[in-house]
């Protein structure tokens, strides 16, 4: 394949799918390249065009279906990533909805014919000419990764300098990247993994593609390099020309202007929404992306802002008979994506105005000649100055004297020259050949020390597993030796505990400070005193010094308890409980019907000792005695008003009855 550049600055591929299929074995493709003025073709095989293009490095793979190159999806992403960095995938008919091959060539100009080798020459013409999508799959964002070139096991020297040396390495080449790239002045961010030694890995998320990045993907020893561009969520379509071609303008102006850029397909090219760009901004931002001829609205009349977009642009203006609704928007940009409502409502403005003007459109399209564009028509016709006729007869007599100076017959090669070029076929042939013997020799050398390297890897892992399974085996040995020890220690501390406050219990009362205390010992009795009448203080008294049946408590603060908490206070089964303050009357009612004696502490003499308290027997014995004479009356009380309540009942009944009687 020739690479000459005499007319362009880079050759252009241009293929189309010869025999077989991509999704079935050995497809073949007829493949052309253009140079803008020489035109060579082959019939490949879908690796020899991949070597091809690695060798050749073409600016241009241009094709009318990227699907003849990829069985799906993934593989077609899989085919970009092998793409050399310098070379673009072309797809000449469209984005996501292609027209056939032979209305785009027809449209341009550019010759034609159903068979494969004339369909790819006519996907490198229209490439050539900025006809078409760039394909791609890949941001702008590449990743280097520094990585351990081999494992970290047992080598040479010992297995910890082993290691050592393997993470020093990586880090210095992670450095001398890092170096690399501030020269190049490429903007990155940098994540480091550190281990013993230095680094285990680096990355490196660098703002650029794999050609503006000094460094290149290789294994040496103990390092890997790895370079992988960052994928897109999709396959997204770029328009090789953007600038030429005449457009259809979406506005929704406001605090938050929003623009949308279709072409006269309906194409969405571009997006805008901003809140800081000035008027000049956004117009030149339009210029940008191509040439308006029409401008439109979502609402009626149109605004003030887009009428004065409309001017500087000299198009056509656009708007619905009535303001779109939001459900009509939302189902027309359904499936193109957007950002807020406002880039939604400048994309259905310019979605509404191409519905409303397509059939015009199409009619336009099949009255311009081939090798006119019909968007200078288009534009020219839609803002009401001109009728199709008038246009192509202007566009026709200006154009018409151009044509006779570029005619020129082909001269037809001599029988040297076609033997020089069967031959260089031959060479070709052969040469590829030799280049794939070469490749499986390696390929399967690479295999033989990939299973060596895993052997032996292999095999100092069953050392280690080994090494591991003794080691656990005395460690638990010696762990169950000590979990024994530990169990006796525990139960020889709880019974000196136990002792222990047995002890202090003696101690407090044996030492009390209390005068009268200490001469009366024999008349007194333990009193176990809690701040509150709640559960938590209950169950801090159960831990501190415990609760047992025929206690005296004393309730410091009898406020506040509840049912439950008065529940939990009877389960204890104490022999009186003396309060200060009153109690809650649902407290009072459960105590009763437990029939736990209640009394005030004030009626009892209480000296505490620490966190335990005494009293007078006597004087406890008074409070119980008191509260049994109450809680006597207290049950005749309750018995009065029950069989109060029972009578009241019976005479209601009773009246119930007599009334239904005598009805």
């Amino acid at each position: 394949m020739s690479t000459r550049t005499s007319a362009l600055d880079a050759v252009v591929f241009g293929v189309d799918v010869q025999s077989g299929d991509v999704r079935g074995d050995s497809p073949s493709y007829a493949l052309v390249a253009f140079d803008g003025e020489h035109v060579d073709r082959d019939v490949v095989s879908l690796r020899k065009l991949k070597r091809l293009v690695d060798r050749e490095e073409p600016a241009i793979l241009a094709t009318d279906n990227m699907y003849e190159l990829a069985a799906d999806k993934d593989a077609l992403v899989h085919f970009l990533r092998h793409l050399p960095s310098e070379t673009r995938l072309v797809q000449v008919t469209g984005a996501e909805r292609p027209e056939p091959l032979s209305r785009v060539a027809s449209r341009h100009g550019v010759p034609y014919g159903k068979k494969p080798m004339k369909e790819a020459e006519a996907a490198a013409r229209l490439a050539a000419m900025n006809v078409g999508y760039e394909v791609s799959a890949f941001t702008n964002t590449t990743t280097v990764k520094v990585s351990r070139g081999r494992s970290t096991g047992k080598g040479g020297w010992s297995e910890d300098r082993y290691t050592r040396r393997i993470h020093g390495n990586v880090r210095r080449r992670a450095r001398e990247i890092e170096s690399e790239l501030d020269d190049a002045g490429l903007e990155y961010e940098q994540e480091v993994t550190e281990k013993y030694g230095g680094y285990a890995r680096a990355l490196f998320h660098v703002e650029g593609t794999p050609a503006d990045i000094p460094v290149s993907a290789n294994r040496s020893g103990d390092v890997r390099v790895e370079i992988e561009r960052e994928r897109r969520d999709g396959i997204e379509f770029e328009p090789l020309a953007k600038r030429r071609d005449h457009v259809i303008v979406g506005i929704d102006p406001g605090t938050t202007t929003a623009v949308a850029v279709l072409d006269l397909d309906g194409n969405v090219l571009d997006v805008l929404s901003t809140r800081t760009a000035d008027t000049a901004a956004v117009i030149e931002w339009i210029i940008e992306r191509g040439r308006p001829i029409l401008v439109a609205a979502d609402v009626t009349p149109m605004p003030e802002t887009v009428e004065k977009f409309r001017r500087s642009f000299d198009a056509a203006g656009w708007t619905p008979t009535t303001d779109l609704p939001v459900d009509g928007k939302q189902h027309r940009t359904r499936e193109v994506g957007y950002d807020n409502d406002h880039e939604r409502d400048a994309m259905a403005a310019a979605l509404y105005a191409f519905d409303d003007h397509e059939d015009q459109f199409a009619r336009i399209s099949r009255k311009v000649p081939p090798d006119l564009e019909r968007g200078e028509v288009i534009g020219r016709v839609v803002s009401g100055e001109e009728s199709v006729e008038a246009v192509l007869r202007d566009l026709t007599e200006d154009e018409q004297p151009e044509q006779d100076e570029h005619e020129h017959d082909p001269r037809e090669p001599t029988a040297e020259e076609r033997e020089i070029k069967r031959l260089r076929s031959r060479i070709g042939r052969l040469e590829d050949h030799v280049e794939d013997l070469r490749d499986t020799i390696a390929t399967k050398e690479e295999r033989v020390s990939e299973l060596q390297s895993e052997l032996s890897e292999a095999r100092r892992e069953e050392r280690r597993e080994a090494r591991e399974r003794r080691e656990v085996t005395r460690l638990e040995r010696k762990n169950d030796q000590l979990e024994r020890k530990l169990d006796e220690q525990r139960e020889r501390n709880e019974e000196l505990e136990g002792k222990l406050e047995r002890l202090k219990s003696l101690w407090r009362l044996d030492h009390s400070n209390f005068a009268d205390v200490a001469e009366q010992k024999a008349g007194l009795v333990p009193v176990k005193p809690l701040e509150q009448f709640t559960k938590a203080a209950i169950e801090d008294a159960q831990e501190r010094f415990g609760l047992a049946r025929d206690d005296v408590v004393y309730l410091r603060d009898a406020s506040g308890a509840g049912r439950e908490t008065a529940e939990m206070l009877a389960a204890v089964e104490p022999k009186v409980v003396l309060r200060a303050g009153n109690l809650s009357e649902q407290a009072d009612d459960v105590l009763f019907d437990h029939e736990i004696p209640v009394g005030p502490a004030d009626d009892v003499t209480i000296q505490e000792v620490d966190e335990l308290a005494v009293a007078h027997e006597s004087e406890v014995e008074a409070v119980v005695e008191d509260w049994a004479d109450r809680a006597e009356d207290r049950r005749k009380d309750q018995t009065d008003e029950m069989v109060d309540r029972l009578i009241s009942e019976h005479r209601a009944e009773t009246k119930r009855t007599e009334r239904g009687e005598g009805d």
